[in-house]
């Protein structure tokens, strides 16, 4: 322990399946991870539309998770993006829909990473772009978890049901 603050191997980790979340114009990709937090894998591709956040909570239901973790798009300087602005009230609609805390996680270069492992894997063309999305949120996913691993603390900004974002 550091100047009060307990280090990563001090605090005990968090159990419970989470599930990441990376929202686009046109699509949502979803991941999940083990109870333990260990490993994050794709789960799905859900159009956006009407439909999406009752999709997303019974994916919530059929995992079990405790959390959605929310790519938040900012800009380079860490700031809410123009793509933010489109989203606003989702994370809230979001939590209130799945009766789970939804954190938001800054998802800058998320797509590009995922872009570059999908092409070193000898992902090309449509291969690609039909698992992009969710190797987005598999990226989202891992990020959250790293950080809570290295910090002992959760990664993101929590967002409750009816707060603005």
């Amino acid at each position: 322990m550091r100047s009060g603050v307990p280090d990563a191997e001090d605090a005990p980790p968090r159990s419970g399946v989470r599930l990441g979340v990376d929202w686009g114009k046109a699509r949502i990709g979803v991941a999940a991870c083990d109870a333990e937090g260990v490993l994050a894998y794709p789960v799905e591709t859900i159009p956006q539309g009407e439909a999406a956040l009752t999709r997303l909570a019974a994916l919530v239901g059929e995992y079990g998770a405790t959390e959605v973790v929310l790519g938040w798009p900012t800009d380079l300087r860490g700031r809410a993006g123009v793509a933010a602005t489109a989203m606003s009230g989702i994370p809230a609609r979001l939590a209130q829909v799945t009766g789970v805390p939804v954190r938001l996680l800054d998802e800058r270069m998320t797509t590009v990473v995922a872009a570059r492992q999908l092409a070193s894997a000898g992902r090309t063309g449509s291969g690609r772009r039909a698992i992009i999305d969710q190797a987005a949120a598999v990226a989202i996913l891992r990020q959250a978890l790293d950080i809570e691993r290295h910090t002992g603390r959760p990664a993101g900004h929590i967002v409750t049901a009816g707060e603005e974002t």
